[in-house]
């Protein structure tokens, strides 16, 4: 007897109700059908089932019996879908969900690297403002960027991709005329530039401590700014800043290529904001396509999957002990990693 076909048709007969109706599904005959529901009952010394012309009925043993038999299955099916996946080369649609500033400053200049390994991928990307905050069930992958001490919430499986710091910077224009900060509490004295955000304060609170520290000790202090400009746009910030209007907070992943060709300029490099955590969020683990499996894998080698900056590491900023001026005043070593 062939155990695991005569449980698929036990389960198929109780999910349609019927023997003829499971054998069409299962493209078998109703007398195999019937002989496989005989050979289980016989073989288990059970009647599962209470037939007659009319109706099919679960016996107390079958109802019991069939729990299990779905979980098996259910197994099964992951297992062979697992064992599929990981053999079949990724193509298809790959549904991404971003935050527009991860998608504008980090998603868009690593797209080509991808698409040219997985060429049969094709990208349907949603990008949604405001917090994101679980794994949308209409995506493969969301992409969510959470406060490193406020934790993820939901059913779902989130893998770390990186740290992100946020960086406190200006042109070196702005600062050569109004002068570079040592301290806080010298900000008060420029134009703040200031994000309107769920869970990001309207206060800039400052530790002093090394950039590896994961909690800095030494002094604190809260700035109240009045911004010059404040807005729920970043990307207007981060345009703000580059023409010079003045000195603003943001994450390092926008501020890396900016930071590496000199144009934007870090401020009090000795002093820590805040930061976040980036997650790569999927709905689950099952059945997961080949096409997500490699975006999943691109996603970790290029930001590195670990609670670590790398855009603070490309551009020579990550260690308090750097001069202020990022990037082109770097050492080699650094502007390379």
């Amino acid at each position: 007897m062939d155990r695991l076909q005569s449980m698929r048709v036990f389960a198929k007969v109780v999910e349609l109700g019927s023997l003829a109706g499971a054998a069409r599904e299962l493209d078998l005959s109703p007398a195999v059908v019937t002989r496989l529901l005989a050979d289980l009952e016989a073989h288990l010394n059970v009647r599962l089932l209470n037939r007659t012309t009319r109706r099919l009925a679960l016996t107390e043993v079958g109802e019991a019996y069939l729990e299990r038999v779905r979980q098996i299955l259910s197994e099964l099916d992951e297992a062979e879908a697992l064992a599929v996946a990981s053999t079949r080369e990724p193509r298809g649609e790959l549904r991404l969900l971003m935050p527009p500033p991860f998608a504008a400053h980090q998603f868009a200049k690593h797209l080509p690297k991808f698409r040219a390994r997985h060429p049969k991928v094709t990208i349907d990307l949603e990008v949604r403002s405001g917090a994101i905050e679980t794994a949308d069930e209409g995506c493969d992958v969301s992409v969510i960027i959470s406060g490193r001490h406020r934790p993820l919430r939901g059913d779902f499986v989130a893998r770390l991709l990186a740290r992100t710091e946020v960086i406190v910077c200006a042109t070196p224009e702005y600062l050569d005329r109004r002068g570079r900060p040592q301290h806080p509490s010298e900000l008060v004295e420029h134009e703040a530039l200031v994000p309107v955000l769920p869970h990001v304060p309207r206060e800039w609170a400052f530790q002093h401590g090394a950039w590896g520290d994961d909690e800095p000790g030494g002094d604190a202090i809260t700035i109240s700014l009045q911004g010059a400009l404040a807005t729920n746009h970043i990307d207007t910030l981060f345009a703000a800043a580059l023409a010079g209007m003045g000195i603003v907070g943001l994450p390092s992943f926008m501020l890396e290529d900016a930071l590496m060709e000199g144009v934007l300029e870090r401020v009090l490099p000795h002093w820590r904001l805040m930061d976040f955590h980036i997650y790569a969020a999927m709905p689950s683990r099952k059945y997961m396509p080949a096409r997500t499996r490699a975006f999943l894998d691109f996603l970790v080698e290029t930001f590195g999957g670990v609670d670590r900056d790398p855009w603070l590491a490309a551009a020579g900023c990550e260690t308090s002990g750097e001069a202020g001026r990022c990037g082109a005043q770097a050492p080699a070593a650094l502007q390379n990693v």
